[in-house]
């Protein structure tokens, strides 16, 4: 469990940060103060999470925990929320760590060994709503996380890349690396992966042009540094099979066996060059980094939102930090971004209040989908 080779925040760099925020900045929290906080909750700040918090308080909104004067029974609730987050997934969608011991058929009994287990994982700590930074004493540079049970997503590759991502805009181009064992299964299917974070939808098509549309779409992520787990592409590749896609390298891909595939990559390579798709696909020719490709995939993860293969907090969020946020915030995409900001609202969390959210964040989604594309600012 290794974090980022970065340099160290410092309190010069961590007051410049807050004063990205939109939030008031009381006094930051002593050596004591954090020494107490840690020592009550049972946890450990990271190195930069400990800095950020000693060079200023934010505060003025309930979504960043108050660590001086906060309800003690709301920031135990928010240091649990991610373990519970990952027991309701178990108990209500078949959730099972694969590194777990198999499964009983009993939830009971399933939530006793989930709950067993959790309780080795590595602490996480919020920062702001339902992101969280890991609780590694020592260590700086780990991802910042956001949580939804357990569709969990990289929104920034260290703590100042996610300020400058969450308030500002300007996040990072570089690959995040997850560093914590078993959070990182949910955003990388392994622990310590140098790759970005894959969109965590359910893949459908019915016909032919679905499925190679689907492998595009797979490629138009990857051009902007969403990688996939080797089992997508030969997935994708096995449905396109089915619904009668014929390249010479198809039947290849799709029957990669578990200790093939390695070679999913390069044979995904081949069957995009064979379909013609590799020429397709759109230039890095603008001054915001792939925009085009970011249009085009906003436009596929708006209408995963739509038809159900995507959850609508989960996608809101890839929509905010790979298209709003990555392409220079356009106002088109404000109000999809203002209702994923309040289904985030640690408020909304609390109340479990969020499923009238949820079908807000579906209805933009439609609005955009019905208007012209790119829609116009």
């Amino acid at each position: 469990m290794t974090a980022q080779s970065l340099p160290p925040l410092t309190l010069e760099s961590a007051r410049d940060l807050q004063n990205m925020l939109r939030a008031e900045i009381g006094p930051g929290l002593s050596e004591r103060e954090l020494d107490v906080v840690e020592a009550r909750f049972g946890f450990t700040f990271s190195a930069d999470h400990r800095v950020f918090l000693a060079a200023g308080l934010p505060h003025g909104s309930r979504s960043w925990p108050d660590w001086r004067n906060g309800d003690p029974e709301d920031l135990a609730e928010r240091l649990s929320q991610p373990v519970e987050g990952v027991l309701f997934d178990v108990e209500y969608n078949s959730f099972w760590h694969p590194a777990w011991s198999p499964r009983p058929a009993g939830t009971s009994d399933a939530l006793q060994i989930a709950r067993s287990e959790l309780a080795a994982v590595p602490q996480l700590v919020p920062v702001y709503s339902h992101r969280y930074l890991p609780g590694t004493a020592g260590e700086c540079g780990h991802p910042v996380l956001s949580v939804h049970q357990t569709d969990i997503i990289i929104y920034g590759n260290d703590l100042t890349d996610y300020i400058r991502n969450e308030f500002t805009g300007r996040a990072s181009s570089l690959p995040a690396r997850s560093t914590v064992g078993f959070w990182s299964y949910f955003v990388h299917g392994g622990p310590g992966s140098d790759v970005a974070t894959p969109t965590p939808h359910t893949p459908y098509a019915v016909s032919a042009q679905e499925a190679a549309e689907y492998l595009r779409i797979l490629a138009l992520e990857r051009l902007i540094g969403r990688q996939h787990y080797p089992h997508q592409l030969i997935e994708a590749a096995l449905a396109a099979l089915v619904l009668d896609v014929e390249t010479e390298s198809l039947p290849l891909l799709a029957g990669l066996s578990r200790t093939e595939q390695e070679r999913a990559d390069v044979l995904f390579d081949q069957v995009l060059a064979e379909l013609g798709l590799t020429g397709a696909l759109p230039a890095d020719d603008t001054d915001i980094p792939w925009e085009t490709a970011r249009w085009e995939l906003v436009h596929w993860w708006l209408r995963l939102i739509v038809n159900g293969s995507l959850a609508p907090g989960a996608g809101g969020d890839v929509i905010t930090y790979e298209g709003w946020g990555a392409l220079a915030r356009p106002q088109s995409l404000r109000p999809l971004v203002d209702e994923v900001d309040a289904y985030n609202d640690w408020e909304a969390i609390r109340r479990g209040t969020r499923a009238q959210l949820a079908e807000s964040i579906v209805a933009e989604a439609e609005r955009l989908l019905d208007g012209p594309w790119p829609p116009l600012d």
